[in-house]
C-alpha cells in the first residue's frame, strides 16, 4: 500500500549551526511545527530546498534518521545520485535510515546533455527493485534537458513502485495537456504540483502539493489545497493574492537557488529558525532582501 500524499508535503530546509554543521535540534523543531498542521502528509528532505546535495553521505543519513525520530508522519528522501548504481546505494542508505519513499531526481548530467530514451525508466526500476524504496516521479522544468516527454512520464508512472509524481514542468501548455493524460492512464497515480510560483494555475488538477513553499506558509497552502479540491476559484484566488508578495519576495528572484536562502530568512522572521545560515555554494542575501521578505510576510499576515 502506497503512502497517501493527498495534501501538503513540505520540503523542509536543512538548518545549520552558526559554524555550518547540520543543526538536528532545529530540524526537529521545524519538522514538528510543520507536522503539527492537519493536512500535512509527509516531509521531503534532502532536495533543493534542503540543500541535500551539499551534505555529506553521513550527514544525509543522520538527517533522515533524526527527523524520522522527531516526527510521526512519513519522511521522504531526495535521491540525487548521478549514476544509477550510485542512486541505488543512496536509496539503500535512505531505507536503512527510515525513509518511506524517495523523490527521484534526474541524473544531473541530463540537465546539460539530455537523456537517452529508456534511461530514466531504468533509474526508477533499479531504485525500487534493488533498494526497495517506493518512488515519486520528478518532472523537471521544461527549460532543462532533464525534463521527460509525455511517453517517458507514462512509462515511469506505470512501473512497479512508482506511486506519485511531483510535476514542475513550468510550462502551462504542457501542464494543461499532459496532466489529464497522466490522470487517465494511471488513475491511482497521486499528482502533486511543485510550482511554487504557479500554484493558482495548477491547484485545480492535483491531489496535493510537494513544495519548498510549505516551509513558510503551511496554513495558507492548506487553505489553497482545500479551495482547489472544492473547485472554489474565488477562495483559491484570495489565498493566491494574499500570498503574492511572499511569492515574489521568495521565488521571483534572480535565481531559483536564492529561494532556499529566502525560505530560511522567512522561517527566521516567523520565529521557527533562529538564524538563516546556508552552506556554500549558496550565498547570503542582502539586508534589503531580508527586509523585503519580512514585509511580505507581514502583508500576508504570516508574521
Amino acid at each position: 500500500m502506497s503512502l497517501d500524499l493527498r495534501g501538503l508535503n513540505p520540503a523542509p530546509v536543512t538548518p545549520f549551526t552558526p559554524d555550518g554543521e547540520v543543526d538536528h535540534q532545529a530540524m526537529a523543531k521545524l519538522g514538528q511545527w510543520l507536522a503539527g498542521h492537519e493536512g500535512v502528509k509527509s516531509l521531503v528532505v534532502l532536495g533543493h530546498a534542503g540543500e541535500g546535495t551539499f551534505l555529506t553521505q553521513d550527514e544525509q543519513v543522520e538527517t533522515i534518521a533524526k527527523l524520522v525520530e522527531a516526527v510521526d508522519i512519513p519522511v521522504i528522501a531526495g535521491i540525487t545520485g548521478e549514476g544509477t548504481r550510485v542512486a541505488v546505494e543512496e536509496a539503500k542508505r535512505a531505507v536503512a535510515a527510515g525513509a518511506e519513499a524517495g523523490l527521484v531526481y534526474p541524473s544531473h548530467g541530463w540537465l546539460r546533455f539530455g537523456y537517452q530514451q529508456g534511461a530514466p525508466q531504468e533509474r526508477y526500476r533499479a531504485i525500487y527493485e534493488e533498494a526497495g524504496l517506493p518512488c515519486i516521479l520528478f518532472q523537471y522544468p521544461d527549460a532543462t534537458k532533464a525534463n521527460y516527454d509525455l511517453d517517458t512520464q507514462l512509462e515511469i508512472a506505470a512501473q512497479p513502485g512508482v506511486f506519485a509524481t511531483k510535476n514542475g514542468v513550468r510550462n502551462m501548455r504542457r501542464w494543461d495537456t499532459e496532466i489529464p493524460v497522466l490522470r487517465r492512464e494511471n488513475p491511482e497515480l497521486q499528482i502533486l504540483s511543485c510550482h511554487d510560483e504557479y500554484l493558482l494555475h495548477t491547484m485545480f488538477d492535483v491531489d496535493g502539493l510537494l513544495v519548498g513553499y510549505g516551509n513558510i506558509a503551511p496554513e495558507q497552502l492548506l487553505e489553497l489545497i482545500a479551495a482547489g479540491k472544492a473547485r472554489d476559484y474565488a477562495a483559491a484566488r484570495a489565498v493566491h493574492d494574499r500570498l503574492l508578495p511572499v511569492t515574489k519576495a521568495v521565488y521571483h528572484r534572480g535565481s531559483h537557488m536564492e529561494g532556499t536562502v529566502a525560505l530560511k530568512l522567512a522561517l527566521k522572521a516567523r520565529g521557527v529558525l533562529e538564524h538563516a545560515t546556508v552552506r556554500s555554494p549558496l550565498v547570503d542575501l542582502s539586508p534589503e532582501a531580508e527586509e523585503e521578505i519580512v514585509q511580505a510576510l507581514k502583508s500576508a499576515k504570516l508574521v
